[in-house]
């Protein structure tokens, strides 16, 4: 186990110096919004491993992570249908949770744009 490791609170603080983030909660758990919408919070349903963090981003996006570093990022069948991805943070590195908070916070706002 790293020396430093990697919790919720690193999270946040990594997610909250992007611009227009803030905090909420969801179902009693810390999340993290962008425009009202869940960027990123612990997994909370019960097919997710222990010390996961979903993470909103594209499809396409989720399939790309999921390819190339299957240890690190993956799905259960209950998130399947929405657009995130599972990440196991006692494995990913705080330069690799940075910029999957920056992919999808960019893919946050694209997807606020197209919308309204």
């Amino acid at each position: 186990m790293p020396a430093n490791p990697i919790d919720f609170d690193t999270v946040r603080a990594f997610a909250l110096a992007l611009p227009g983030v803030t905090e909420s909660t969801l179902h009693g758990a810390p999340s993290l919004k962008l425009g009202g919408r869940l960027l990123a919070c612990p997994a909370l349903h019960r097919s997710a491993e222990p010390d996961s963090l979903m993470v909103r981003i594209g499809f396409e996006q989720r399939a790309g992570l999921l390819a190339a570093e299957p240890n690190l990022y993956y799905v259960t069948d209950h998130y399947t249908k929405h657009p995130a991805v599972l990440v196991r943070l006692t494995r990913i590195k705080r330069p690799a949770l940075k910029r999957l908070l920056a992919l999808a916070w960019d893919s946050g706002r694209s997807t606020k744009r197209s919308t309204g």
